[in-house]
């Protein structure tokens, strides 16, 4: 139990424990500042054993979880943030959290869990954007379990071919709307979901050539995501379909192409609906 092997580190300490050590190697919590390692390590010694409670808490949200792609927050009971994750089957992937196997090494923290929120989308990427989203937005909180290191293209083996301006086509959890995720080699992305009959193409299209075009650059710090979208592209997503902006000379060739993507059913049927 995480209990015992902390008084038996903090015993072989002695009278000056490294409570950021602690935190480390045995709750799996790295970087956390002096005074949050001592709380979390003393927050795990004297954490109750509540599995009945946790065991009830996982049912009613595995109960109540869809079976679709989507991000999701477990949440402790004060309705704080503890863990953020995405999935290609939510259920799944809650499931797995709750596993009765999981509790024996469980994380302190991740033992408060209550509660969860989700949000559903239509494809594996979309997926892994929001969740990066999420953690940027709620990693400064100090109940948060999971803190992801920085995206950066340092850290994924990326072909340089395809770091590079594209828009990437893929499902909506409207069936019939597409969402357009469009990314700059410089780092930006943005996401923008449009019909697929093209009722509203050829608005969407003059913000996708805005996006593309502009010198501006937006504050990287909230939007260098497309290092997830290049990553992506470059294993799971390698046959998804995928256009280059810079091809179109102009908005009303890009609705004409992106146009004839969204009539292409068997394009959807053999390829958008894969992931």
């Amino acid at each position: 139990m995480i209990r015992d092997r902390l008084q038996e580190q903090l015993k072989a300490m002695g009278a000056s424990p490294d409570y950021q050590r602690l935190a480390a190697e045995v709750l799996g919590i790295r970087g956390a500042p002096p005074d949050l390692a001592r709380r979390l390590v003393s927050q795990a010694l004297v954490l109750e054993d509540r599995s009945e409670d946790w065991r009830r808490a996982g049912e009613e949200i595995c109960g109540s979880a869809p079976q679709t792609p989507g991000v999701y927050v477990l949440k402790d009971a004060g309705d704080r943030p503890l863990y953020v994750g995405k999935a290609i089957n939510l259920r799944r992937r809650l499931r797995a959290h709750f596993a009765p196997r999981r509790w024996r090494a469980i994380k302190p923290g991740m033992a408060r869990a209550e509660s969860a929120e989700w949000r559903e989308v239509g494809s594996e990427l979309e997926a892994l954007l929001r969740e990066a989203e999420l953690i940027r937005e709620l990693r400064l909180d100090e109940q948060l379990v999971n803190v992801h290191e920085e995206v950066a293209l340092a850290t994924r083996a990326v072909p340089s071919s395809l770091v590079r301006d594209v828009i990437v086509v893929v499902p909506s959890i409207e069936e019939d709307s597409v969402e357009l995720i469009a990314a700059r080699a410089a780092g930006e992305w943005m996401i923008q979901q449009t019909r697929r009959n093209g009722a509203d193409l050829g608005v969407h299209a003059r913000r996708l050539m805005r996006f593309f075009q502009s010198r501006l650059r937006r504050g990287l710090d909230s939007d260098a995501l497309a290092p997830i979208v290049f990553s992506w592209l470059a294993g799971r997503g390698a046959d998804s379909t995928r256009l280059d902006p810079h091809d179109a000379r102009d908005a009303r060739e890009l609705v004409r192409r992106l146009g004839s993507l969204l009539r292409d059913e068997r394009l959807f049927q053999e390829r958008l609906q894969q992931t």
